[in-house]
């Protein structure tokens, strides 16, 4: 990694700028990872941009280099990539063999590719055919970003967001699991932004039964998320709607059933450990994060097997329940990374 005393402010400025362009790929490039590329010439300004925009489609550095006049000398110009260029053949070429044939010298790069295919052979292949490489600028905000790659590539499992909201003296719903309007209006949509922003939302039985969720998308714009019900004794009723199959939902149960349209349902022997078989399917079908809305069975369910890799919490500021209700999950972290206000709630944070 290069040392950050090598980076001036403008190659930061720069590489913020290929930050943001890799966002505009968050609906449209998984499960591939998001990236963007700005290709800068000697006086320091941008001559072509590109991100990675679609799954399958050119990568970001093809698209920044599509951009760049014809008459650019590319041998006098900086090439800032968020992450290592590809080095082996997928849906598309090697982005380190463009690098190469188009001429560039001299490359920038947020973060490494934790992908076996990758890891370092993109970096050697610039390198031997004698590219100056530089590694690490913006490294936390790269990792941020593709937090949900990351975790795939690195810990073999989805990154799992646990949700929930809790009353101001700390209970999720009523007596016997009753619904409860805990969060404000200004929450409501920052969830819906959050369903939106992962591939997959998640509920137990308890959840599904008591508030019968759609798990949709309705009050921010973006695609709805893969329905994950556990329902280990087909309990849910065909009316509700995670059945009604108006989006892609998958069952996991101790039974067998037949798949419908957009339904699955996938069977974990009772003496099979659930989530294993669940965190198995997920990486089966590519899935890379999952937010997780059950209630507190669930939820203490994967913090005691660490299965968490953020924890956000809406607390009201004023809805009591009182005595009798569902109390919330009990957390000792020390991990707070974000509080603020939000409406009539607060928002917590935890990494």
């Amino acid at each position: 990694m290069t040392a950050p005393s090598d980076f001036t402010a403008h190659d930061e400025l720069l590489m913020r700028r290929a930050l943001d362009l890799a966002l505009l790929g968050q609906f449209t490039a998984r499960p591939n990872p998001m990236v963007g590329c700005v290709v800068a010439d000697a006086q320091g300004r941008i001559v072509g941009e590109g991100w990675h925009r679609q799954y399958g489609g050119p990568h970001a550095e093809v698209n920044a280099l599509a951009a760049v006049p014809p008459e650019t000398d590319l041998a006098e110009c900086r090439v800032y990539v968020t992450l290592e260029p590809c080095s082996h053949f997928g849906k598309t070429p090697p982005c380190a063999d463009l690098l190469i044939a188009r001429g560039v010298r001299d490359v920038v790069v947020c973060n490494a590719d934790p992908n076996p295919l990758v890891a370092g052979r993109g970096f050697t292949k610039l390198r031997e055919a004698g590219i100056r490489v530089r590694t690490g600028l913006l490294e936390a905000e790269g990792r941020r970003l593709n937090r949900r790659f990351f975790a795939v590539q690195e810990l073999g499992r989805p990154y799992m967001i646990l949700k929930w909201a809790e009353s101001k003296d700390g209970f999720v719903a009523g007596a016997g699991g009753q619904p409860v309007a805990i969060s404000c209006p200004t929450s409501r949509m920052l969830v819906h932004r959050w369903r939106a922003e992962e591939q997959a939302i998640m509920v137990g039985t308890r959840t599904a039964l008591n508030d019968n969720p759609q798990l949709n998308v309705r009050e921010w714009p973006g695609p709805d998320p893969l329905r994950l019900v556990i329902d280990r004794n087909l309990s849910l009723p065909a009316g509700h709607h995670l059945l009604d199959g108006s989006q892609p939902t998958v069952v996991y149960t101790n039974r067998e059933q037949p798949d419908a349209d957009n339904l699955s349902f996938v069977t974990v022997p009772p003496s099979q450990d659930l989530l294993p078989a669940i965190l198995d399917d997920l990486n089966a079908r590519r899935v890379q994060s999952v937010l997780v809305e059950g209630g507190p069975a669930l939820h203490n369910l994967l913090l005691q097997a660490g299965l968490w890799d953020e924890i956000r919490v809406l607390r009201s500021l004023h809805v009591r329940i009182g005595a009798g209700g569902v109390v919330a999950p009990s957390l000792n972290l020390t991990g707070l990374r974000e509080h603020r206000a939000l409406g009539a709630d607060e928002l917590f944070v935890f990494y």
